[in-house]
């Protein structure tokens, strides 16, 4: 193989070796040849002989080598938006991942997981996400069903929901990966197939994913009968004894609601009813009775879980969070007011009014951690999915060749124009958002 045959003109001394100064001097010697201007500095070469020296490391035999190589990957995506190193290396770190994800222990499985999530983040819209989203779709299916181990199979779902959020260019994508994270708690029984209780964490991170995704996708591909059962199904979350679990819950019932999704399929069976005919696969009299008693049922559970006075689920801390979760979730059922947060970026403040934006900053924060910041200051694509520029931005905008400029500042490059579809596909969600909050204010009043 082309890519194996690499490894051997790469020095392993950084995992392999307690003396490493011959291989970086080497290194830096040859890149200190190039000519001057790339403003690259000794500390950037010793960051990209770490990262060539790190992949590398994942073709060794000892996972905990690969571990040790991943974490350093990890590390580097996270303080630092790598464009040279994905231009180069994207290939061979996108299929070494995918391996470890087959073959590797779980901390190897969830580490490669979380390096495939931020190579889409760091690709950004284009060829490349749905490349990355298409190769990786069936390894991370198959990842999932061969362990029960709660760290691997959420790091796998939190991978799957953000490679399809930054590559799913059609719904049918959006769909099948929402439908493969849904399975992990309502999976689809055979003859062969053993049905487990999935722990909370687990749940959790269906529902966050799920919910993640529910973002981007038109709400009316789902009928009546599959929204009263997801709905009914977030409802009996809210009744379970883990606090996390019952805020997942309550923020993907929160975007269902801002959908207007009830209030649309109640309309309909209305106008069924006044012309004396009934669509294909439409609302039936007691399936909108059932709507609005469910609706009832989960407006009582919000109101009650926003004055709970503790005691209920082990994690008290998020005792609090919980409170104002659903504190806001009753003002927007019963007013049509979705809560604002405001988020210190450098000098900015990134805003949000609505449940859609608010989930998917608290996916993207919790997914990136530490590297939130940075990708939030420097990464065009965040920047186009929160309509947000910071002041001041670092990276590749003011350092790009005149080919990079061609290639991504062009209006007829292939990123502009899938950076156009993206735009125009969040305007018309905006809207999507704006007729649902009006839907269900009118529904209220």
């Amino acid at each position: 193989m082309g890519r194996k045959s690499q490894r051997k003109n790469v020095p392993m001394d950084l995992f392999d070796s307690d003396d490493d100064t011959s291989s970086i001097s080497s290194s830096s010697t040859m890149r200190s040849e190039r000519p001057p201007g790339g403003g690259m500095d000794e500390v950037q070469v010793h960051k990209d002989l770490m990262l060539d020296q790190s992949l590398d490391a994942l073709y060794e035999k000892r996972s905990s080598t690969r571990e040790q190589a991943l974490a350093s990957i990890l590390d580097a995506f996270n303080s630092d938006l790598q464009h040279e190193f994905v231009d180069k290396k994207f290939a061979t770190l996108l299929h070494q991942c995918l391996h470890c994800t087959k073959k590797g222990s779980t901390k190897e499985t969830s580490l490669a997981s979380h390096v495939i999530g931020l190579l889409a983040l760091t690709v950004g819209l284009g060829d490349q996400a749905q490349e990355i989203l298409e190769e990786s779709v069936t390894p991370l299916s198959h990842a999932l069903k061969s362990g029960r181990e709660v760290l691997k199979i959420t790091s796998i779902l939190e991978c799957l929901a953000v490679i399809t959020f930054v590559g799913g260019t059609n719904p049918e994508q959006t769909e099948r990966s929402m439908q493969i994270i849904w399975q992990m708690i309502h999976p689809k029984l055979g003859s062969n197939v053993v049905a487990t209780k999935p722990s909370p964490a687990v749940i959790t991170t269906v529902v966050s994913s799920w919910a993640f995704l529910l973002t981007t996708v038109d709400r009316w591909t789902l009928g009546p009968k599959i929204w009263l059962e997801i709905v009914t199904y977030l409802s009996s979350l809210l009744e379970k004894d883990d606090r996390s679990v019952r805020i997942a819950a309550g923020e993907a019932l929160a975007l269902i609601f801002e959908f207007g999704t009830l209030e649309k399929f109640a309309a309909e069976a209305k106008e069924s009813a006044n012309n004396g005919s009934v669509k294909e696969g439409s609302v039936s009299q007691e399936a909108l009775i059932h709507m609005h008693g469910l609706k009832s049922k989960v407006v009582n559970q919000v109101r009650d879980l926003s004055a709970e006075a503790g005691g209920k689920g082990s994690a008290k801390k998020d005792l609090n969070t919980q409170r104002n979760l659903f504190k806001d979730l009753v003002e927007f059922l019963e007013d049509g007011y979705a809560p604002e947060t405001s988020t210190k970026v450098g000098g900015d403040y990134l805003q949000t009014s609505t449940w859609y934006q608010m989930i998917q900053l608290n996916f993207l924060k919790h997914f990136l951690g530490g590297g939130f910041i940075k990708h939030m200051q420097e990464n065009e694509f965040l920047h186009d999915v929160f309509s947000f520029t910071p002041k001041k931005i670092g990276g590749r905008g003011s350092n790009m060749s005149s080919e990079e400029k061609r290639m991504f500042k062009s209006p007829n490059s292939a990123l502009n124009k899938a950076r156009t579809q993206f735009l125009n596909k969040q305007r018309v969600l905006a809207k999507t958002m704006n007729d649902g909050h009006y839907a269900a204010t009118v529904e209220n009043e």
